[in-house]
Order: C-alpha cells, then sequence, then structure tokens
C-alpha cells in the first residue's frame, strides 16, 4: 500500500504545472522597494541571469531574485541598478583609457630610445643575437647595414628596436633576413 501512495504522489507532482524561474528568459522583474519594473531576464548560465533594464544589462546571481506574491523581484530599484551599472561601466572605460595611455606611453618611450640608439656606425644584431652589421645611413623609413657578407642591407625602419641593453635590434633572425637578401 505504501507503493501506491508513493506512485499516486509522483504522479500528482508530476502533473503539476512547472512554475517560471526568475532566470528564465523573458520574466518581468519587480522591484521590492516600490513594486515598479525594473526590468526582462534576457539569459542565464546557470548561475548568473542577465537582466536587461532598457539601459543596461546587468549581470546578477540568480539568488539576487525572490518570488513574492507570484512576481519576481528584486532587493532594489531600476534606478539603483542602472546606476550601479552605469559606475562599473565608467570604470571599466577609465581602466580601458588608463592602458590605451599606458601603452602609447610605452611605444613613445621605445621610440625614444630607437631614436637615440638608430645612428650611423651603431652595432646592429638580430632578433636570435647575430651581429647583422652597423647601420650605414638612415633613408627615409628605411636603415641601410652594412653586412660584412651581404654587403649593404636595407632594411624598414619598423623592423628595428632596441634591447634592455639599448643595442639596435632587428626583429628578424639572422637566417631569415640573409634568405631575404639572397632572395630565397
Amino acid at each position: 500500500m505504501k507503493l501506491s501512495k508513493l506512485a499516486v504522489l509522483a504522479t500528482t507532482i508530476a502533473a503539476l504545472p512547472i512554475a517560471a524561474h526568475a532566470q528564465d528568459a523573458g520574466v518581468t522583474v519587480y522591484s521590492q522597494i516600490d513594486d515598479s519594473t525594473v526590468g526582462t531576464i534576457e539569459s542565464n548560465d546557470g548561475a548568473i541571469a542577465i537582466l536587461d533594464t532598457g539601459a543596461y544589462k546587468a549581470p546578477l546571481p540568480i539568488a539576487t531574485y525572490a518570488e513574492r506574491e507570484g512576481k519576481w523581484t528584486i532587493n532594489a530599484t531600476k534606478a539603483q541598478i542602472d546606476g550601479m551599472m552605469a559606475q562599473q561601466v565608467a570604470q571599466q572605460e577609465a581602466a580601458a583609457a588608463e592602458a590605451q595611455a599606458s601603452a602609447e606611453a610605452a611605444a613613445a618611450e621605445a621610440e625614444a630610445k630607437l631614436a637615440a640608439a638608430l645612428i650611423p656606425g651603431a652595432e646592429v644584431l638580430t632578433a636570435d643575437a647575430q651581429p647583422l652589421g652597423t647601420v650605414s645611413e638612415l633613408a627615409g623609413d628605411n636603415v641601410v647595414v652594412t653586412n660584412e657578407q651581404a654587403g649593404l642591407i636595407t632594411l624598414p625602419r619598423s623592423l628595428m628596436a632596441t634591447d634592455e641593453a639599448g643595442h639596435v635590434v632587428a626583429r628578424a633572425n639572422l637566417d631569415a633576413i640573409m634568405a631575404a637578401v639572397q632572395g630565397g
């Protein structure tokens, strides 16, 4: 008899309608503070539900949502969620601008070091630390290097850099440069 009661209970539970969860796409979420509409769930990954407020897509933990009187709610207003997201966006933009400025400063410093080191008579190494020759002349966007075996080698200035010791370095291996010079 116990087995048949369990079977009836299992059948009854299986027949119950499944309620929508706050994290289901399309569910409207309301504020517990003022009962206003905060937004709509756009998607979820099982732990984070994306709440689309119309202004922002806020990634919030599923545990943030609660069911109250048949509606899914959150303990914040749309203005609070939008304010939080605006602050995060501003912080990300500031960090990106800082990273960009830092990269530009590093590039300018590297260019200044190269300009100071890239003078006629300067020794040129290759990326694999082999001696390539000496700078013969600077010709516009090119650097002419005198090599004992190949004679004059013209390389684009964009291929040049300086190493930590301040030496001029061609950013290619000696074999690759020599193969290019010899046409192969």
